[in-house]
């Protein structure tokens, strides 16, 4: 098979879709679920104008272990519409959200959080990273907005390893050196370093771009303040070169992995815990609050963060997490004077 998009790109295929149809016997990611030979023939003749083919999108995820894991990648925005029959699938499966023809709008106005969190000292410190992806800007695109994203921009060249890992940075995994997110790494690779600190900009490391708020408390209106203020502010800039952040309306931002699609928001609350964790009630607790609770190196420091990205807006979604952290100190307190938690268990939505 030869196929042509339309910039007359051409891709070659030695065989038949039952032919290069992958071996999904041990792969238990959704992409490994979903995908059957069917509906694998009917993607294989297609090539977006970029050049992405579906076996782009499936092979990156055929060795990724971990039956939560998407398995599978977006080479470019149109993937999602040209292979929209696998990628609604996946979407849905992941994040447990059925796609409707409007995805909640974005919102932003951090002043519509109810609750702040603040008041609970073991829930820190509180991090709020969000992802979007968009067309690649180049690094001098943020070095013109100093005067409003006050900061300094680093290369990744010119880090140590010991730097990198202040800022939180980490070496590419197997999985990103497969689907080539880490080709040449670490060249064409950076992070803006607000002037407090308070604020980074990964460029060009999982995504095009990558905000992170980091605090050391558990003020998660001021971590998520800040996100949303730099966030306007660089959509606003990269809307006047005409670069603006793609936006689907049936998915809402649009970003590589199908699991950050919707909002590409990831809060993550640190909290100490230590007779919750082996209660009976935590599983059906974590998962009609719809979050996660992943250990840590530290015994008894546990990372709390939301499931899904995708059917929220980014307050409600934010206040999510909120809320279930509010609940889980709640029952810790309540299990540290030997008091029952059952009547605090949420009812199942």
């Amino acid at each position: 098979y030869i196929l042509k998009n339309k910039q007359n790109k051409t891709k070659n295929y030695r065989g038949f879709p039952q032919e290069e149809f992958p071996d999904l016997c041990r792969n238990f990611t959704w992409m490994g679920r979903i995908l059957t030979l069917d509906l694998y023939r009917r993607q294989f003749n297609r090539c977006t104008q970029s050049g992405v083919i579906f076996d782009d999108v499936i092979r990156p995820g055929l060795e990724e272990p971990g039956p939560v894991a998407v398995g599978c990648v977006a080479g470019d925005a149109e993937s999602y519409i040209l292979f929209c029959d696998f990628f609604d699938r996946v979407i849905e499966a992941y994040h447990e959200q059925k796609i409707t023809s409007q995805t909640p709008e974005s919102d932003l106005n951090y002043d519509n959080l109810k609750w702040k969190l603040a008041d609970i000292s073991s829930a820190q410190p509180c991090i709020i990273s969000t992802k979007l992806k968009k067309r690649l800007p180049s690094h001098c695109a943020l070095q013109q907005l100093e005067q409003e994203l006050a900061g300094r921009l680093l290369l990744l060249t010119d880090l140590s390893q010991e730097q990198q890992s202040e800022l939180s940075l980490k070496a590419p995994t197997s999985f990103q050196l497969r689907i080539g997110v880490a080709r040449d790494w670490p060249d064409a690779r950076a992070v803006w370093v607000s002037e407090n600190r308070s604020l980074l900009v990964w460029v060009n490391i999982d995504e095009h771009l990558r905000l992170v708020s980091m605090r050391e408390d558990a003020n998660v209106a001021e971590a998520f303040q800040c996100i949303c203020i730099s966030l306007q502010k660089l959509e606003k800039y990269y809307r006047g070169l005409r670069h603006p952040f793609i936006w689907k309306q049936q998915l809402g931002w649009v970003t590589s992995s199908p699991a950050n699609v919707g909002t590409g928001l990831r809060i993550s609350v640190l909290i100490k815990l230590q007779h919750l964790p082996t209660h009976k009630h935590l599983k059906d607790v974590l998962k009609r609050l719809r979050i996660n609770m992943d250990k840590t190196d530290s015994p008894e420091l546990y990372n709390i963060s939301n499931m899904a990205t995708f059917g929220f807006t980014e307050v409600a979604l934010t206040q999510l997490v909120v809320d279930g952290v509010k609940l889980l100190t709640i029952m810790e307190k309540r299990l540290e004077g030997n008091l029952s938690i059952d009547e605090l268990v949420p009812a199942q939505k």
